[in-house]
């Protein structure tokens, strides 16, 4: 009978024990959601580390310069224009005596900068007209795809070219401005999108069966199954604003002298290619791999957040 009672008591503490899954989980694992799957890719991606690090001592340096730059990026000596490397300035001296090595590091404050400003505006103004235009419908959602055809009409080129000709102030925030008005169409329909696909699933609809708001919906249950793709699509662009600054600066419609910027020093220094070529290589190089670090910081987290490549 002792026995019989020992193996119903081991039967029945079996029948309780949730046996482990497939993966070794345990009963107490919770299911992860997308986001926890996404950092969990991330972080085994060789690509989002090594553009995760550029782009962190990008960001360090943008607010602290001087760890690593003691100079004053205006500060030049005419009698050393367009030397090379020397002790303690290993990048040399650009057109007007300046230390190369510090305007270079000086300067990705500045593209930094507006990379960032435009691209948080661009998100955030685009992802709330395009949002609204998606879930409302109606003849809102048909004036705003009107009017975003007649902004991709517009060259981006072109388009500083003449808005930012007449601009005297040698700030960043004209050409923020510039990048957010071009800029905001493209995630507008791209959220525009998202929160289509969105707003039918299941779960919504039950949600608005049971007396939802329209701002609940939107904020509880559409939004943050709608974000993934504005977010990929925003980091990619990141790269895109600064290469553009630049370009802007390189045209002289951009920032101005004497903000310090990449685009700035790589306009003075194409008059001297020949002559003294690491005044170009160095602004030119650090441009590149920022904006290299970002598009691939942008592939990783698309890789992460999309479902179909699971």
């Amino acid at each position: 009978m002792g026995g019989a009672m020992d193996l119903a008591a081991s039967e029945a503490e079996t029948l309780e024990r949730t046996p482990d899954g497939p993966d070794g989980t345990g009963p107490q694992d919770r299911p992860r959601s997308l986001w926890s799957d996404a950092w969990r890719d991330l972080r085994r991606n060789p690509v989002f580390v090594i553009a995760g690090l550029v782009i962190l001592f990008l960001i360090v340096i943008s607010l602290w310069p001087s760890l690593i730059a003691s100079g004053n990026p205006l500060q030049c000596d005419l009698a050393k224009a367009q030397e090379g490397s020397q002790p303690g300035h290993p990048f040399g001296f650009n057109g007007q005596g300046c230390d190369v090595y510090t305007r270079t590091v000086y300067g990705a404050r500045t593209s930094v900068t507006v990379g960032v400003c435009a691209t948080l505006g661009v998100a955030l103004f685009g992802s709330l007209m395009g949002g609204l235009a998606g879930f409302y419908g109606g003849a809102g959602d048909a004036v705003l795809s009107r009017l975003t055809d007649v902004f991709f009409a517009i060259p981006v080129i072109l388009g500083g070219l003449v808005l930012l000709s007449v601009v005297t102030s040698n700030t960043v925030w004209p050409v923020i401005g510039f990048m957010v008005l071009l800029g905001w169409p493209q995630i507008s329909r791209i959220a525009r999108g998202s929160v289509i696909t969105a707003k039918q699933h299941d779960y919504v609809q039950a949600a608005r069966a049971l007396g939802a708001s329209d701002s609940r919906l939107l904020l509880r249950h559409i939004t943050p199954n709608a974000v993934a793709p504005v977010i990929v699509v925003a980091t990619i662009a990141l790269g895109t604003y600064i290469s553009l600054e630049a370009t802007l600066s390189f045209l002289g419609v951009g920032l101005k002298p004497p903000t310090v910027s990449w685009g700035i020093d790589i306009s003075a220094a194409s008059a001297y290619i020949r002559n003294a070529p690491h005044m170009l290589l160095w602004p030119a190089g650090a441009l590149a791999i920022t904006v290299l670090a970002f598009i691939m910081l942008g592939d990783a987290v698309r890789d992460a957040l999309d479902p179909k490549l699971r």
